[in-house]
């Protein structure tokens, strides 16, 4: 049975509050963390579930309940999904309601439970700010609205009319609610709060969430109130108004996933459910919100993700940590780039079902804007240079790259087409007028980057043009002469392609690499991404 706590705060008049107030919500405060405290006593923690054993109904049962803040005003489709999906998986989702604010404050200091819900995205941003929740998906879509009664009877029709001495109004408070918050940012614009405020302070009520504002109208304690548009579905003897100030005012329902759940496989699968196309979304939708464009259902879903080979030291560690958090696969195929655009055109000449990356990485933009038509999105995350190895001592004195023209020399290179470092390296070489002379000396050329560094600690030639971060796990064999050059250069783009049915989990995925700079310093690139700041690709659908 689904499991409900509803811990709204004692609402109360502004300027009206005297000691015993005070207490009283004091005391409501400490129950309702007493509250969480106790559920989560009640739900010892267990080890997050592998990908493949998140798959199945029992696997989730074995993870206990879900524990989830949920603004009040979007109640509703709330309840229902968490039904449908306890219904469907057995896992029951315990829910615990109050204002966007007051929810994130209980979360700050409970520190426990699995997901947080809130009426707007700044919400989610505020707590991953504050380190308290890592993942975010969108679920829909809403906007304020004026209130009334049926029929209008106090004929409002603008802002202007609330504050009218006739008008007792009921607003969300801006420090507990979204509703209130956003109602306050768009007045403050429009020139109309501090009147408003005065006023509603005066003769009408702040409340701290959604539901009671709207019940204020509707038992005729208040003429207006400012609520979603998508609140107006439960009270069928009120209507709306619309009006120019509130147009502007969209907020983005989305859904957090705590970052110290010990649960992040089972809560990030009901995240993804409730944001999932035809299953959560859809019941959005019939409550009247405006939908998103979400992923397809999948239990255990996957992304294919084709990765220049240059990328696979920085990657790897990101890829399994980001599997083992979210409950999903990574089917990652490492290679030169050449070989990677070179599989993706067939894929799409042949018009192949499957096989086409939802995700790609390549090792400079040389390769990504070859198939850019296929990407929708994509943000430079690392770069690197084309340095020369060469053995230990380098018994050749190499210098430079005119060094590499010396008669007799055996130089390895990348093959241009079928690798991003072959592809640098001409235009390297002919940067510099040395493209001929140095090829007569080129004895082999491989197919990936990886390649390159085995050929000199091998002996095998006498120098190399390989990638800098190559060059480092073999330092102890091997000695790298930099080059001064703009050409020697190589930025490594991540982008989502546009026929990708998972693109939210593909952009959390981009969010994860996004935030691996030691990973990517370790390896030896340079880290583009500021510290602290995560470029965001495009939302386009």
């Amino acid at each position: 049975m689904l499991q409900k706590a509803n811990l709204m705060p004692f609402p109360l008049r502004p300027g009206n509050a005297n000691g015993f107030y005070v207490a009283i919500l004091g005391g409501i405060g400490l129950l309702a963390l007493l509250g969480v405290m106790l559920y989560s006593m009640g739900n010892p923690s267990s080890t997050t579930p592998s990908p493949a054993a998140d798959g199945d109904a029992g696997s989730s049962q074995q993870n206990g309940d879900l524990l989830l803040y949920c603004a009040a005003g979007i109640r509703p489709p709330v309840e229902q999904i968490a039904a449908d999906y306890e219904r469907e998986y057995g896992v029951k989702v315990q829910l615990m309601y109050g204002g966007s604010n007051s929810l994130l404050s209980q979360i700050e200091i409970a520190k426990v439970g699995d997901l947080y819900l809130a009426a707007d995205q700044s919400y989610i941003e505020l707590a991953q700010k504050k380190g308290l929740v890592r993942e975010s998906l969108p679920l829909a879509v809403m906007k304020p609205v004026i209130m009334v009664k049926k029929g209008n009877p106090k004929k409002i029709q603008t802002v202007d009319d609330l504050l009218r001495d006739d008008v007792r109004t009921a607003l969300g408070n801006p420090d507990q609610a979204a509703i209130g918050k956003t109602t306050r940012t768009l007045l403050l614009k429009s020139g109309h709060w501090k009147k408003l405020e005065k006023h509603v302070t005066q003769t009408g009520v702040f409340k701290p969430t959604v539901p009671e504002v709207a019940n204020d109208v509707k038992l005729g304690v208040a003429d207006a109130a400012v609520v979603w548009d998508t609140t107006l579905a439960l009270y069928p003897d009120c209507e709306a108004v619309s009006v120019p100030e509130f147009d502007l005012g969209v907020a983005n329902i989305a859904v957090g996933v705590l970052s110290n759940t010990p649960r992040s496989a089972a809560a990030l699968r009901f995240a993804r459910y409730m944001a999932a196309s035809d299953k959560g979304q859809k019941v959005f939708q019939e409550k009247g919100y405006s939908m998103l464009k979400g992923d397809p259902w999948v239990e255990t879903p996957e992304l294919t993700f084709f990765c220049g080979s240059v990328n696979r030291r920085a990657v790897e560690g990101v890829i399994k940590a980001f599997e083992e958090r979210e409950g999903v696969r990574i089917n990652t195929v490492y290679n030169g780039c050449g070989i990677l655009t070179g599989t993706m055109k067939t894929i799409h000449d042949q018009n192949q079902t499957g096989g086409f990356p939802d995700v790609y990485m390549a090792c400079d933009r040389y390769y990504l804007d070859s198939v850019e038509d296929w990407f929708q999105e994509d943000v430079d995350i690392s770069d690197t240079s084309v340095v020369i190895a060469v053995p230990k001592g380098n018994p050749g004195n190499i210098q430079s790259l005119q060094d590499l023209t010396k008669p007799g020399l055996k130089i390895a290179m990348g093959q241009p087409e079928q690798c991003t470092i072959g592809a640098i390296t001409r235009q390297l070489l002919e940067a510099h007028n040395v493209y001929d002379e140095v090829m007569e000396n080129v004895v082999t050329q491989t197919a990936t980057s990886a390649l390159l560094v085995p050929t000199v600690t091998t002996r095998s030639v006498d120098a190399a043009l390989a990638y800098a971060t190559d060059t480092l796990p073999e330092a102890s064999k091997i000695d790298t002469i930099f080059i001064e050059s703009n050409a020697a250069k190589a930025v490594q783009p991540f982008a989502i392609a546009r026929s990708s049915e998972q693109k939210q989990l593909a952009r959390r995925f981009y969010a994860a690499i996004a935030a691996a700079r030691d990973p990517f310093e370790s390896a030896g690139f340079h880290f583009r991404i500021p510290a602290g700041k995560l470029e965001s690709p495009s939302t386009t659908p």
